[in-house]
């Protein structure tokens, strides 16, 4: 196991390399930013010294160079339109998205899984063709007509629940939190619930699938046989049976929730990174792009990381695999 995991982080760090030059690479490449954050009717020596206090007098690779050694010291830069180091920007806004992104993410599983375990069990019952009904629906209709609906729907003519921004906080380990306050929550609901639909419907698939394939297998034959009442079968066996698929379908949607939760912050104005994202994309503030794509896939090697861990602790025949490499 031990040589697993170290295998595991080998491969992250070079995966990790690759992506940082890609993205590095990528953003440096298009546009200029001196156009958008120096007036037109600025002279050339001002021109040439903004330049240079932004490195960007520098060839690409050694731009790159440099910010490798920044980054090793967990240093992403600065912003060029705040004048504030990247990562205090990001880690101001990443508490917001966290709090939504984990809000939808559970919505999704919590209801998604029963769900779907329901449509697997009894596949001909009118409430599982409803459930796949919504299922569908899920994977069809674009999150921000979704977003749009519940704001003109709850917040407009029912004004039941406020249509955008965060709302009040408390703090819990030096983090604010909308969750903890009665207030706090009610901003929260609409951009989860919105942002939560394409989990539900990709968690009620996919458990509906895993559970009809495993309600055929000899492992429920014989527990049927041996007496167990079918809610025990569906707890103890088809639940853990086809947790791995979930597990994996869960870290892997968390990851892009974090990552691609734009839409939503847009619609709702709710202040995440996703949102800082588009502000520095519309100046060109190449440092916050960079900080946030590697940021993002840091994100997901780390998630597919603990993913593989959690195979192992789900199923014995990988926990046994491992200690015999």
């Amino acid at each position: 196991m031990l040589g697993f995991i170290i295998q595991r982080l080998l491969q992250a760090g070079l995966v990790m390399l690759a992506m940082s030059a890609l993205v590095f690479i990528g953003v440096y490449a298009i546009g200029n930013p001196i156009d958008v954050l120096i007036s037109p009717d600025a002279t050339q020596d001002i021109r040439a010294a903004a330049i240079k206090s932004m490195g960007l007098d520098l060839p690409l690779w050694q731009q790159y160079l440099a910010f490798l050694g920044r980054l090793l010291s967990g240093d992403f830069g600065r912003s060029f339109v705040f004048g504030t180091p990247v990562i205090d920007l990001v880690l101001a806004r990443l508490p917001a998205t966290l709090e939504l992104a984990l809000a939808s993410v559970l919505i999704g599983a919590f209801i998604g899984i029963p769900l779907g375990i329901y449509a697997g069990y009894k596949p001909e019952s009118p409430i599982a063709r409803g459930i796949m009904a919504v299922s569908v629906l899920g994977f069809s209709v674009p999150t921000f007509w979704v977003g749009l609906i519940l704001i003109l729907f709850f917040a407009v003519h029912l004004d039941w629940l406020p249509a955008g921004n965060r709302g009040p906080t408390a703090e819990f380990l030096g983090v604010q939190w909308s969750f903890l306050t009665k207030e706090g929550l009610t901003f929260l609901i609409l951009p989860a619930l919105n942002l939560s639909l394409f989990k539900l419907a990709m968690m009620i698939r996919l458990a509906r699938a895993g559970t009809r394939e495993v309600m055929l297998t000899d492992t429920v034959k014989f527990a049927r046989a041996a007496g167990l009442s079918e809610m025990t079968i569906l707890r103890r066996h088809v639940l853990r049976l086809i947790s791995i698929p979930l597990v994996t379908v869960f870290g892997l949607e968390f990851g892009s929730t974090l990552a691609f939760a734009v839409v939503t912050e847009t619609i709702f104005s709710w202040p995440g990174v996703g949102k800082l994202i588009i502000e520095s994309i519309t100046s060109l503030d190449r440092p916050v792009m960079v900080a946030y794509l590697v940021l993002v896939a840091f994100l997901f090697v780390t998630i597919n990381l603990v993913v593989d861990l959690s195979y192992a602790l789900l199923d014995p025949r990988l926990r046994r695999g491992g200690r015999g490499a």
